[in-house]
C-alpha cells in the first residue's frame, strides 16, 4: 500500500466517522469539512479531478452548514 492510498484511506475513513456522529456536536461537522478537503487533495493528487471537485464542493458545503450551526447556538 502506498503513502498515497494510506492518505486517502484516512481522509474518507475520518469522513465517514465525521459524518456518522454530526448530531452528537457541531465540531464533527467541521471535521467533516476538513476531512472533505483532505479527499479533495487525494482526489487531485491520484489524478481523479472529478473526485476532488466533488470533493471541495462537500467541503465549502460542510462549511457552510457549521458557520450556521455556530450561529444557532
Amino acid at each position: 500500500m502506498t503513502g498515497l492510498t494510506l492518505f486517502g484511506l484516512f481522509a474518507v475513513t475520518a469522513m465517514m466517522l465525521c459524518y456518522a456522529l454530526e448530531r452528537r456536536s457541531r465540531w464533527f461537522i467541521l471535521g467533516f469539512a476538513v476531512s472533505c478537503v483532505l479527499g479533495s487533495i487525494y482526489g487531485f493528487l491520484q489524478g481523479a479531478w472529478p473526485f476532488g471537485i466533488v470533493e471541495a464542493v462537500w467541503a465549502l458545503v460542510a462549511l457552510w452548514r457549521w458557520l450556521h450551526a455556530a450561529s444557532q447556538h
